[in-house]
């Protein structure tokens, strides 16, 4: 009597089991049924999204305006890469003077600043040298020793006239006139090197009268642009005090990567903007270096500008562009150019008064075209003219 008993319970048990299964099962699938209706909603608005901006960026016109845009499809044509690198101003090291004292001596005057504008010769500054004196009185006896010297040779000439002496004493009176005037211009060179001028000397000729100080003086006219002296400071022949430069032309340096170092060639015309004077300039390379920098791998380039109204200064920013050898290359003009969200577009002709700001990667400017890198394909319609007109109806049209 118990077997059936014990069926029961199991047939029971079997029975809740199956039922819990298929409520798990139905709640499953709900959930599955909810994942997947909630991941279509998504997709839906995503969509919604992708048209809401692809709208935005189209721009349909009226038919009487179609004449105001010229459209042309883009083509390879001839062009050449730009290379934009960054450089300064500096001076040209060939027309920089740096000046310094003869003598070692105590600065007792100082009589240039920076920014000064200097002409050959003008005094830089004073020096006070007990080098000086010897200097001068060295001048001194030597020129008292030429003076007896051409009195001896004149005696001598009397005398051999008279046929009281021989031809080979006045020989050795004039050779010794000889030496006497070699010293005397020796010491007269010495005397302007150690800064005095030739008025002083002549006047210490003359007279006897000593100069008390040596003069540091501009040897070619420019502008001071470094000084490293003060009064009072004990200045040597080997310290450049002054530094004069003139800055008629200059030099615009940069550093070309590597990969474009061989677009650049000795004699090739370079455009160069400066921010700071807000002008154009034009420069021909006039160095490339012959070795890679290893710290930045580049290659040191160096061109050079004029500069006769003074507007360029050392130090100041620029930019050069250097055009490389032309290849043929997708282009559209740069008047096809839109800038919009600090991207680069343009327009792309949907129908003929439809049309689709496209965003493009574009390469410098090269003789009013600018290559393109990527977003369009050859062939496509873009709009050349009035790009700027369409992209202001875009966006009046996105106000209404």
């Amino acid at each position: 009597m118990k077997t059936p008993t014990n069926t029961f319970t199991f047939s029971l048990t079997t029975a809740a089991i199956l039922a819990l299964s298929l409520a798990l099962s139905a709640c499953g699938d709900a959930k599955k049924d909810g994942s997947t209706t909630a991941a279509a909603a998504a997709s839906g608005a995503s969509a919604a999204s992708d048209a809401s901006a692809a709208e935005a960026m189209d721009v349909t016109i009226k038919p009487d305006m179609a004449a105001n845009f010229k459209v042309a499809k883009v083509a390879r044509e001839p062009i050449a890469m730009v290379q934009e690198v960054s450089g300064r101003i500096e001076a040209n090291e060939r027309q920089v003077t740096r000046i310094g004292a003869g003598v070692t001596g105590r600065v007792t005057q100082v009589l240039a600043e920076v920014g000064d504008r200097v002409r050959p010769g003008q005094v830089l500054a004073h020096v006070a040298s007990p080098e000086l004196a010897t200097a001068q009185l060295s001048y001194l006896r030597a020129h008292a020793s030429t003076q007896l010297a051409e009195r001896a040779v004149e005696r001598a000439r009397q005398l051999i006239q008279a046929d009281v002496i021989g031809s080979a004493e006045l020989q050795r009176r004039e050779s010794e006139l000889s030496i006497a005037r070699a010293e005397l211009r020796a010491a007269g060179d010495q005397l302007t090197l150690v800064g005095i001028p030739r008025d002083a000397i002549a006047k210490l000729r003359d007279s006897g009268s000593l100069s008390p100080h040596a003069l540091v003086v501009a040897t070619q006219a420019g502008v001071v642009v470094e000084r490293k002296v003060s009064q009072g400071q004990v200045a040597q022949p080997g310290d450049p005090l002054f530094t004069v430069a003139d800055l008629g032309n200059v030099w615009v340096v940069g550093a070309l990567p590597e990969q474009a170092a061989r677009n650049a060639r000795i004699g090739q015309q370079i455009e160069i903007s400066v921010p700071a004077i807000g002008k154009q300039l034009s420069g021909r390379v006039i160095q490339i270096a012959d070795t890679v920098s290893p710290e930045t791998r580049t290659v040191p380039l160096r061109t050079q500008v004029d500069n006769a109204a003074h507007e360029l200064k050392p130090q100041m920013l620029a930019t050069m562009r250097i055009a490389g050898t032309p290849v043929d290359a997708l282009a559209v003009p740069t008047v096809a150019v839109v800038r919009d969200n600090d991207r680069d577009h343009v327009f792309v002709q949907v129908s003929p008064t439809r049309f689709r700001l496209t965003p493009v990667e574009l390469g410098a400017a090269s003789e009013g075209r600018r290559p393109v890198l990527k977003g369009l394909a050859e062939g496509t319609p873009v709009v050349v003219e009035g790009a700027f007109h369409l992209n202001n109806e875009r966006k009046r049209a996105e106000l209404e």
